[in-house]
């Protein structure tokens, strides 16, 4: 039936045309194209080439029709012998035993140049070795065979692998004991132990790489040992190597943007190493600006320092690779819009940094009191001012808060000799005034850290209701002394009152009492307290 089908085709074609000639003419030549042909392949093994199609399939198709009946022939259990030829008179039939594989037309033996039955008889022979080879492939011994070979891999690849590793620990423990740091001039400029951490990066990368290379042609040796694997071993190759050529590719073409970004950054280290030259010399006074003060130096140099590496980078941003991707450019759009909602606050922090920098309100070393916290200042960034209270906390204070709140800066005045520290009493009607200024004076004359000149002077705040307030104003030039002199101020107003008979009245009075509240002066060192000069005396 078959038969009588094609033969039937052949004798339709030709009473549509006109004639054999035109045939020839107008149907199989227009059909064979000598540029393009298409593989009839076997487990990815090319077998011979379709050039032509034939009434009813184009060229292509007849290739793939063709590639599915042999890999059928080849699954099966059928002798190679079987391949035989059978003219059918317009075209040779191959056939395996009746299966029937394909039909070998004239026009095939044109494209191949060559005539029918010497094509006919070579792709039979060719079918019959490449299924021979594709069932040894995939025989059982075969599949034995690859077993032991991978077995035997596997055994190679724990021995080098702990070879590797041996060498590794062998050479950092030998090489690290006698690595010495490089000295110039009896200063130890690179020292040993950044040399070891060298060396162990560099002998970790090269363990890395070795085993790397180790598992790759342990993959690709078991793979290929087997039939039904070893297309895979091709396509890790290709997997691997693939992107590591495009990435030299691309490296290869960025080059000249690589290298301008390179001269660009050399420049911009050499401009900032200058200008912190110059603002160094500011600092240290050898140069002197008209209306830059010194302190202004330091914070002015991490400005520009910012400004320039900004205007570096927005001149480098176009020559980095990638840059415009749209992808590299859809994260710089996202990560700005990141920042201009998450930093609203830094700024904020940032401008009222430099606003109390040039401000000058303090500066690191001074006394001052910000809102509720009250020490020295530790040191002030764009950000924050650290402060380390008299208790010895750390306190760190955003710059937005610093410029909204009221600083108090005791230093200034201090180093001006100008500084006052003020403490109030109160004393009953019934206390000459003259007596109780001079109470105030003794105490102050007797306080350590305390100037004389300018002299500490008395105030008379209030006369209220039961007593008068007394407000004693002494000066001094150590501002952070201030905790330890009002402490000892206080005890030599006690110490004076209570010697003189003249009864504070603080903290809050009520009724005048029999006799005065105050402590004779025989109850001062009463125990466990001890006089000054005995032992274990602290007052």
């Amino acid at each position: 039936m078959r038969k009588l089908y094609l033969a039937f085709l052949f004798l339709l074609l030709q009473v549509t045309l006109a004639s054999a000639d035109q045939i020839d003419s107008l149907n199989w030549k227009l059909r064979v194209d000598t540029t393009r042909s298409y593989p009839v392949c076997l487990d990815g093994d090319t077998l011979f080439l379709i050039r032509a199609g034939v009434p009813g399939l184009s060229a292509q198709a007849r290739a793939t029709v063709i590639s599915g009946r042999i890999a059928a022939f080849a699954d099966e259990i059928m002798p190679l012998d079987s391949v035989r030829l059978e003219d059918a008179g317009i075209f040779t039939e191959v056939l395996a035993s009746e299966r029937y594989l394909l039909a070998v037309w004239d026009i095939d033996a044109t494209a191949a140049g060559t005539t029918r039955e010497v094509l006919a008889q070579d792709i039979a022979a060719k079918i019959r070795a490449s299924v021979e080879a594709y069932r040894k492939e995939y025989s059982a011994r075969n599949l034995l065979q690859g077993i032991g070979l991978s077995l035997l891999a596997t055994f190679a690849l724990v021995i080098l692998w702990k070879i590797i590793l041996r060498l590794h620990r062998t050479a950092l423990a030998r090489l690290q004991p006698r690595v010495r740091g490089i000295r110039v001039q009896q200063k130890e400029v690179v020292r040993a132990d950044w040399i070891r951490g060298l060396i162990t990066l560099v002998a970790s990368g090269v363990r890395a790489f070795l085993v790397i290379i180790l598992l790759y042609a342990y993959a690709d040796f078991v793979l290929s040992v087997f039939a039904w694997t070893r297309p895979f071993a091709a396509s890790i190759f290709r997997l691997v190597m693939v992107p590591v050529w495009l990435m030299w590719d691309s490296f290869v073409q960025e080059i000249p943007n690589l290298a301008f970004i390179a001269v660009l950054a050399i420049v911009t280290r050499y401009l900032l190493l200058g200008i912190r030259l110059l603002f160094r010399e500011v600092e240290t006074g050898r140069l002197e600006l008209p209306g830059f003060y010194a302190d202004w130096a330091h914070p002015t140099y991490k400005i520009v320092r910012i400004l320039v590496i900004a205007f570096a980078a927005v001149v480098a941003f176009p020559y980095i690779p990638g840059s415009s991707s749209p992808a590299f450019q859809g994260v710089s759009i996202f990560l700005g819009l990141l920042l201009s909602l998450g930093s609203s606050s830094a700024v904020s922090n940032i401008v009222a940094g430099v606003i109390l920098t040039y401000m000058r309100s303090f500066k690191a070393g001074d006394v001052v009191r910000i809102g509720d916290a009250t020490g020295v200042v530790l040191g002030s960034t764009l950000l924050v001012t650290r402060i380390r209270t008299w208790k010895n906390v750390e306190v760190t204070v955003p710059n937005s808060v610093v410029l909204g709140a009221h600083v108090t800066n005791y230093s200034i005045q201090a180093h001006e000799k100008n500084l006052i520290l003020p403490t109030s009493v109160t004393i009953g009607y019934d206390a000459p005034w003259r007596q109780v200024h001079a109470l105030l004076l003794m105490a102050a004359k007797k306080t350590p850290n305390l100037l004389t000149d300018p002299a500490p002077f008395v105030l008379q705040n209030s006369l209220n209701d039961f007593y008068v307030t007394y407000e004693l104003n002494v000066y001094t030039e150590k501002a952070t002394a201030m905790i330890q002199i009002y402490s000892d101020l206080h005890r030599n107003i006690q110490d004076a009152f209570n010697e003189h008979g003249v009864q504070i009245m603080s903290p809050h009075y009520v009724a005048d009492r029999g006799k005065p509240t105050v402590v004779p002066k025989d109850k001062w060192y009463a125990p466990p307290a001890r006089k000054p000069g005995e032992t274990g005396a602290d007052v």
